[in-house]
């Protein structure tokens, strides 16, 4: 959808952008519908988002079908919120989060990502300059992961109902018609890789909490994964099944899949790629790596024949230049994970009871 130079709803915005947030904190007038919130969400949000779809400044999005059409014949659409503590991280914010999250979502079943909205809760008292931060953040994630914000809403609570700043995000993407990616196709002989090491997110966030006197160079590995998504496609359109591993860990993914295609899966403990400090981390505080969350890991479940080709292709894209061969899909205990460990013992690796670690994401 272009926009005419003479368009009059483009004129207005233009002149409508000169007017600039003049508070330094959010009060509860940039949530009432007024001034103070159309400033707020021309200054940061349209000024970072800013495409012809979201320039409209409808009530909602709209967008033409026909070339969406061209690109596949299924939407995949997802929703995800972001709650995280605190909002800025070794190597990430909650706004690259926001958007990396959702769009991994999609891709995860071989959707690309097109479209987000993007809806925020602020608490009386935040900062704008934070917020300022975020949006800035958000703009540049969007960009690297070629996705467009065309739509959103802004709500204040007072101070205390909320935390500093809560996101939530919508995506909407397309399924090429050659793609089924589903856990209920897993099969027994099946492989299953993994991009690269786990844990690094969970382990950045508590680091980033400053409850432990630790020092580390830990950053989170958060980053949008479609583009790896189309290099494992383009070789193995037959790919079963594809999932994140955010929170629960690899641990929970795999119990997943496990109970959705009553499969048993075995993973082995020296192929599993681990820092050394997260280790460290994981031994000091008795934690468990497999259920450390992760903000760009995805695990890849394949045809045993296609494996090795998988695993090329992964590695010579940069998100998944560490990806490495993990485990296979077993016959029996249907429903269960094994861990087969570096003394050539097994033990059952369950679904996660609770939260390792609270808001990491």
């Amino acid at each position: 959808m272009n926009i005419s130079p003479t368009n009059p709803i483009q004129k207005i915005d233009k002149v409508r952008r000169r007017y600039k947030v003049q508070d330094t904190h959010i009060t509860l007038a940039h949530g009432s519908g007024g001034k103070a919130m159309r400033d707020l969400i021309d200054d940061i949000f349209i000024s970072n988002f800013d495409n012809p779809i979201l320039s409209q400044l409808e009530d909602q999005a709209s967008f033409n079908l026909t070339p969406l059409l061209q690109q596949g014949d299924r939407l995949a659409f997802t929703t995800d919120s972001y709650v995280i503590d605190p909002l800025f991280f070794p190597g990430s914010d909650i706004g690259e989060l926001a958007i990396n999250g959702t769009v991994n979502d999609l891709a995860v079943s071989g959707a690309k990502p097109l479209y987000l909205t993007c809806s925020v809760i602020l608490e009386e008292g935040l900062p704008v300059e934070t917020l300022r931060r975020v949006a800035a953040s958000m703009k540049i994630a969007a960009e690297k992961a070629s996705i467009q914000i065309v739509a959103g809403d802004t709500k204040v609570v007072h101070r205390g109902a909320a935390d500093k700043l809560f996101i939530n995000t919508a995506g909407i993407g397309i399924i090429p018609r050659i793609v089924n990616i589903s856990a209920h196709n897993i099969k027994p002989g099946d492989a299953i890789i993994i991009n690269g090491e786990i844990g690094n997110h969970g382990t950045a966030i508590l680091i980033a909490r400053g409850e432990l006197a630790l020092d580390t160079n830990i950053e989170s590995d958060c980053q949008p994964l479609y583009s790896l998504v189309e290099t494992i496609l383009h070789v193995c359109p037959q790919v079963h099944a594809m999932r994140d591993a955010t929170r629960g860990g690899l641990a929970t993914v795999l119990n997943e899949f496990a109970l959705s295609s009553d499969v048993g899966i075995r993973l082995f403990e020296e192929s599993i790629p681990v820092r050394e400090e997260v280790n460290g981390v994981c031994e000091i505080l008795g934690l468990d790596p497999l259920y450390l969350a992760n903000e760009g890991k995805l695990v890849v479940v394949v045809p045993k024949k296609n494996a090795e080709n998988v695993l090329s292709a992964m590695k010579s894209h940069p998100a998944g230049k560490d990806a490495c061969i993990i485990g296979e899909v077993i016959t029996s205990p249907p429903g269960i994970v094994l861990l087969k460990t570096a003394f050539g013992a097994e033990r059952i690796v369950d679904m996660l009871v609770g939260d390792q670690l609270p808001r990491i994401c």
